[in-house]
């Protein structure tokens, strides 16, 4: 038995090796097109775009995973030590998600809020196929099980004819009604509840969160998801599909990067619109840097993500490169502060992730306490929504995004779903903060409604 067992895992072993293949790329802005509409037509899909913005500590310009050879699909239940297990033997590229409700393996916490769209708690897949972009050159790692269609599949994407962006046809036979979980009202005596608890001393700082959904609902992913990248054109977009789940995000945000021992955090709080002109832009970026209440809400979540860090660093490692630095996207101004750290080389990459999610940008100080008003108050279930998409690589460093500015798409139901939220701390408005909210929705319900 022992024998048979040994020899299974070494065939595993040698069918995970890949082939890695380098070839220039003329004209990667086309190609990227190519590569996201050649994918299509799997069942597994990850494509990660930092739509070339200049930011630090960026590894590629554009990441494609396709085809499973491997999946890890659970709940919460032990996720986290199931991923390790899974990303032990694998010892490969995996990718996938991190639902905001694992946080209930971390704590002892649960969610009873409404789940309309039911995707698994946590998924991971292994590709067969793995493209990486960086300026000019592209790296293909392909499985020796499928490097005989490596060539064939470079010959397809590079004759790939681009089909212009086209109307959402679904919608447009069928035009999509988004309706509010919370309603107005309710909204403002819910953050009302919840300055109560920060005034009791209860909580610092929570992020509360509403949903917007369609029911009765066909989009179509590809069209939706090219729509909202070219209105916002964020770093750390993605389009992820996994049959019929889908998840289309514009996300500006980093949650978590390892890259060799050295751990990163770029949490997000504080938001502006965007102005007409440079010289009124100019004005509302001083007025957001100069904010007390925004910068009050961005220091309290760096020193939870100090404190998060410091569980697995090395003793004195933790520093805050920027604080309160403001990043001007498409639709929005945001203020990012950047976390640090180093960690020993024997650190598991999933308990760097297990210690430190969910992520305090979209929980609260004290965190736990803030999750469990948080649960109370909002009325739906946040699943893959304020989670976290992104990969390891087989030498255990990682990238992951913050699933927020995001359609969640379940296609075998037909329920369409986008959330947005947004930090209370004892300086909030209802009122500015219900305005925050629709302002971060405005670029989803604009690709969903027309």
């Amino acid at each position: 038995m022992l024998f048979t067992a040994l020899i299974r895992y070494f065939v595993f072993q040698l069918l995970v090796l890949r082939n890695v293949h380098s070839t220039h790329i003329e004209n990667p802005e086309t190609y990227k097109q190519k590569l996201l509409q050649w994918s299509q037509q799997f069942d597994e899909v990850v494509w990660l775009d930092s739509n070339n913005y200049a930011q630090n500590y960026s590894s590629y310009d554009a990441v494609l995973a396709v085809e499973a050879f491997t999946v890890l699909q659970t709940d919460h239940y032990n996720a986290f030590d199931q991923l390790k297990e899974y990303q032990s033997l694998t010892k490969d590229w995996i990718f996938g998600y991190l639902s905001y409700d694992l946080k209930n393996d971390v704590e002892q916490l649960y969610s009873k809020n409404h789940d309309e769209l039911e995707f698994p708690e946590l998924f991971f897949f292994q590709p067969k196929k793995v493209f990486l972009l960086k300026g000019h050159t592209l790296q293909v790692l392909y499985l020796y099980l499928v490097y005989d269609e490596l060539q064939h599949d470079l010959n397809t994407i590079a004759e790939t004819d681009l089909v212009p962006m086209g109307a959402n046809k679904e919608s447009e036979e069928n035009p999509i009604k988004i309706k509010m979980r919370i309603h107005k009202d309710a909204y403002f005596e819910k953050v009302n509840k919840m300055l109560s608890h920060i005034h009791r001393g209860d909580i610092y700082e929570a992020n509360f969160c509403q949903e917007f959904y369609a029911e009765a609902t066909q989009i179509n992913p590809y069209e939706c998801f090219k729509k909202l990248n070219e209105i916002s054109r964020p770093p750390f977009a993605c389009f992820f599909k996994s049959y019929d789940n889908y998840l289309l995000s514009a996300s500006p945000e980093r949650y978590l990067k390892k890259d060799k021992q050295k751990i990163i955090s770029q949490p997000i709080k504080g938001t502006s619109k965007r102005a007409a002109s440079p010289s009124e832009d100019k004005i509302l970026i001083q007025q957001l840097s100069e904010d007390q209440k925004e910068r009050s809400e961005n220091i309290m979540i760096v020193d939870l993500v100090r404190n998060d860090l410091a569980k697995t660093a090395k003793k004195g490692t933790v520093a805050v490169e920027e604080l309160c630095k403001v990043y001007t996207f498409d639709q929005v101004h945001q203020m990012i502060s950047t976390v640090t750290s180093e960690v020993e080389e024997s650190v598991n990459p999933v308990d760097i992730l297990k210690t430190t999610f969910p992520m305090g940008s979209m929980t609260g100080a004290p965190k736990i306490s803030a999750m469990q008003i948080i649960d109370k108050l909002e009325e739906s279930k946040r699943g893959l929504y304020s989670g976290a998409l992104g990969y390891i690589s087989p030498d255990n460093d990682f990238d992951f995004n913050v699933v927020i500015r995001s359609i969640l798409y379940n296609a075998r139901k037909h329920y369409v779903s986008y959330s947005v939220g947004g930090a209370i701390t004892a300086k909030s408005d209802p009122l500015r903060e219900y305005e925050e909210c629709l302002l971060k929705a405005k670029a989803m319900r604009e690709v969903l409604e027309g």
